[in-house]
């Protein structure tokens, strides 16, 4: 036999009562039927094990025990239908079998003693030994378990009752999968309803297969557009609901839905009050810690339930035992369907409303942890956060609770979510702005968020308008040395490296730290930040040697210290191991990095924004190191994740492509490099702007590429442009255009003009001998090379001189072994090229 066909099989009962017909448009459950037969038939002994169908209401229990009976009615001699819902009535329809098992009938020998006789006749499979008997919507165990026939035939038991679980084999019957949804619908409605239609009506209806049935039969009677009935199921959600009863359901949804409530107010009234409640939370699970944590911070109406813990306990327990809630015991959650919240709020007073949500607010603000860079609290917000929006947090001006939307729009970005924060900061601006004035303390903050979420997503221009204006309002309204304005000079700060404006960032910074040591003392986490952002403004002046100072002492501190974010440990770990790499120690930058690298894969995962950058300054020191495959292969690995995060379009990516590039170069794979460059130098100026550092700095790699493809005429050119606008910029003494002035000097020696590349060299060396010390990288490769020109310019003994010179203290530097320093070796000149950093 196909056990799915509609047919009649060539075998029926012998007894087939009572049975409901079978609906015509059932679909899908194909699991859960295969499932309930395989349970349905455990054999202990020679006892069928009885099986329970349990969930909230309107999932499709009775329909899916309907379903079962008709697809194996042919493995079955009886097949009796119970209704249970009335436990008084149920000895009753046990005894309406006494004929059917040749017994005398009820009327001649009484309820009781048919009913027992028809408990011992099946028990004993005479005369029949299959037999199935549903006991449908049997909600309480204890009312109906000593009339549960024990034998060889099979039982099964429909509840919304969880409690069933400690009594019998129990299989949790859910909402419909998505995919069964949208293939019910349509095979409901038929071309009337289109895919992305059914998904919507399905998602507006929580997968709910009564509410679906529900809607189908009101859709197809009345041709109400999809998008029509969606619009009135959420202004008027219990009068659209009760329009139409499903075909095959003996109640409309709202009627189902109060009967439930009405049976647990009358014992429970302090459960139902917790469950309107949880109707102004989202339809997302809720941490059942919200109601612990949550329980000092709540008005009147829920103080007198969350304060007893006892009181607390009883109610939910009594709430998922009628299936108003379900409970997930592995996450400690728990849920109400989005149809039966939504019924909830509708049947609530307006008044009754306000308050309700308003609890909620304080219950969500009063659960939170209270520092979103702890990394170890992220998984409490995010469980948060689903409940932000649908419970209107955005409108309460209770300022625990605005903190709360601000540390959730913290959590977001130091995550690295920065869309989800910036379309949430927007409506905080807008409508705090409204209620509370633009210039009111919690808007301000906001505005300082959306600054940090413009760096973060590249976007400087918008950054600089908002930080520079929130911290001349912030001044104004709140002092220089208040903890928000200071923090907002921080921000403002990063904005002008962002825009290239690294002195003036510098300035801005040292100021602002003066100010956190004075008030706040050296170990406050306000004050390592700041010092951690000084030590990257002197790494962007080429100050490497203050960097690598200040961050080693920012990461001996935050290394050990508890309550500091992982994040911000990264952080500083791999901008110390930047400022290792750029002090010329690369082999110790590359097992920092390495280190750092590993540390953030395993707290914050290969995806997160500080893990990638640390990737790619790991493996930027991995090619300075000379192990050139491992760091081609992490660079492409890194700008592939990059490029999947962000697009091609963020100076994260960009920098990342120019590493590849570096990195493809590197190993003689020209070609691609150039490509590669090509591909993340289009964006510089859209992003920085045509006269940033960043931006004449990147094409000292174009230049480098076109010479080795053989054309240093066009080198020299781009490297003059570069040169000038980069001493424009950052001064001719920096390290971007000391390494600039390095590559022009090999254009014109690969052009034959050796006179003007002394003198360009000479010039170099003589800046870097000044600002570097004499054995920085800079100033080696400078002397390797001019010992070249030297050579090539009839100063051939001091050009010999000078060489062997290089030779041994590009050894001592690098090993031996290191490419670079067999190069030089070998008579080659050295180039430089240009990493992007973080900024």
């Amino acid at each position: 036999m196909a056990e799915n066909s509609h047919s009649m099989p060539a075998q029926v009962p012998k007894v087939w009562e009572k049975v409901p017909k079978r609906n015509p448009t059932f679909t899908g459950r194909a699991d859960l039927l295969t499932a309930l037969r395989k349970s349905i038939n455990t054999v202990t002994a020679v006892v069928a094990q009885p099986q329970a169908l349990q969930g909230l209401g309107g999932v499709g229990k009775t329909q899916l025990a309907i379903e079962y009976a008709w697809q194996y009615r042919a493995h079955y001699d009886l097949v009796w239908w119970i209704s249970a819902d009335q436990p008084v009535l149920v000895p009753s329809a046990l005894a309406g079998m006494a004929q059917a098992l040749g017994l005398p009938p009820a009327d001649t020998t009484g309820v009781e003693q048919a009913t027992q006789a028809v408990l011992r006749t099946l028990q004993s499979g005479v005369p029949f030994r299959s037999w199935l008997v549903i006991f449908d919507n049997a909600e309480e165990p204890d009312y109906i378990k000593d009339f549960i026939p024990r034998g060889p035939g099979h039982v099964l038991i429909t509840s919304r009752n969880s409690r069933w679980s400690d009594h019998e084999a129990t299989i949790q019957v859910d909402v419909f999968r998505r995919e069964e949804s949208v293939g019910f619908l349509k095979k409901r409605l038929r071309t009337s309803v289109t895919e992305s239609q059914a998904d919507l009506l399905a998602e507006k209806l929580g997968d709910l297969p009564l509410a679906l049935e529900q809607a189908a039969a009101l859709l197809a009677r009345t041709l109400m557009s999809v998008e029509e009935y969606v619009s009135l199921l959420e202004e008027q959600t219990g009068r659209l609901l009760s329009l139409e009863k499903a075909p095959t359901y003996p109640q409309s949804m709202t009627a189902a839905w109060q009967l439930s409530v009405s049976q647990l107010e009358d014992r429970i009234p302090e459960a139902v009050e917790l469950l309107r409640c949880c109707a102004f939370f989202g339809p997302e699970p809720i941490p059942r810690d919200v109601f612990r944590r949550g329980n000092r911070v709540v008005g009147a109406r829920l103080s007198r339930i969350l304060s007893d813990t006892i009181l607390l306990t009883n109610a939910l327990s009594n709430l998922e035992r009628f299936a108003l809630v379900k409970v997930e015991p592995s996450t400690r959650t728990l849920q109400v369907h989005r149809l039966n919240q939504a019924l909830l709020r509708d049947e609530t007073p307006e008044k009754d409303r306000g308050e309700l949500r308003h609890e909620v607010h304080l219950l969500l603000a009063g659960s939170a942890p209270n520092d979103p860079d702890e990394t170890s609290r992220w998984p409490n917000f995010e469980e948060l956060l689903a409940h932000l929006e649908p419970s209107g947090v955005i409108e309460c001006v209770e300022p625990s609770v605005r903190k709360f939307a601000l540390d959730l729009v913290r959590y977001l970005y130091v995550r690295g979510s920065y869309k989800p924060a910036e379309r949430l900061l927007d409506q905080y601006i807008q409508r705090w702005s409204e209620v509370s004035g633009a210039q009111h303390s919690d808007v301000l903050v906001a505005r300082i968020h959306l600054g940090n979420i413009y760096r973060a997503l590249t976007f400087y221009t918008r950054a600089y308008e908002i930080d520079s204006q929130t911290l001349e309002m912030m001044r104004e309204t709140l002092g220089h040395e208040h903890p928000e304005t200071l923090w907002a000079t921080n921000s403002y700060a990063a904005t002008l490296r962002g825009r290239g404006e690294f002195l003036r960032a510098r300035e801005v910074d040292l100021e602002a730290l003066e100010i956190y040591e004075r008030l706040f003392g050296d170990e406050d986490i306000r004050t390592l930040r700041t010092r951690n952002n000084v030590a990257v403004d002197y790494a962007l002046t080429s100050d490497y040697p203050s960097a690598q100072r200040l961050l080693q002492q920012i990461y001996l501190y935050v290394s050990g210290a508890e309550g500091v974010g992982r994040r911000f440990l990264l952080g500083v770990w791999s901008t110390l191991s930047r400022a290792v790499r750029l002090s010329d120690r690369f082999q110790v930058a590359a097992d920092m990095g390495e280190e750092a690298y590993t540390y953030g894969v395993a707290q914050l995962g290969d995806d997160h924004p500080t893990t990638l950058l640390a990737a790619k300054d790991y493996a930027i020191s991995l090619r300075r190191a000379g192990r050139l495959a491992e760091a081609l292969e992490l660079m492409r690995d890194t700008h592939t994740r990059l490029v999947r995060l962000y697009g091609d379009g963020h100076a994260d990516t960009m920098a990342a492509a120019l590493g590849l590039s570096n990195a493809l170069r590197a190993v003689g794979e020209l070609e691609e490099a150039l490509q590669v460059a090509e591909r993340g130098l289009k964006h510089y100026p859209e992003v920085f702007g045509d006269d940033h550092p960043f931006t004449h700095a990147s094409k000292i790699n174009l230049a480098l590429l076109a010479r080795l493809k053989g054309d240093p005429a066009k080198a020299l050119s781009i490297d003059r442009d570069a040169l000038a606008g980069l001493t424009a910029r950052v001064s001719r003494d920096h390290d971007y255009s000391v390494t600039c002035a390095l590559n022009l000097q090999n254009d014109l020696a690969a052009l034959g003009d050796h006179e003007e590349a002394r003198r360009v060299g000479e010039e170099n060396y003589q800046r870097i001998q000044t600002y570097f010390t004499p054995d920085h990288y800079l100033s080696l490769v400078c002397a390797a090379n001019l010992a070249l020109d030297l050579q090539a310019t009839g100063a051939e003994e001091e050009g010999k001189r000078m060489l062997a010179d290089t030779v041994q203290r590009l050894n001592a530097a690098l090993g031996p072994e290191h490419p670079e320093a067999l190069a030089v070796a070998a008579g080659e000149r050295l180039n430089c090229d240009f990493d992007p950093p973080p900024i």
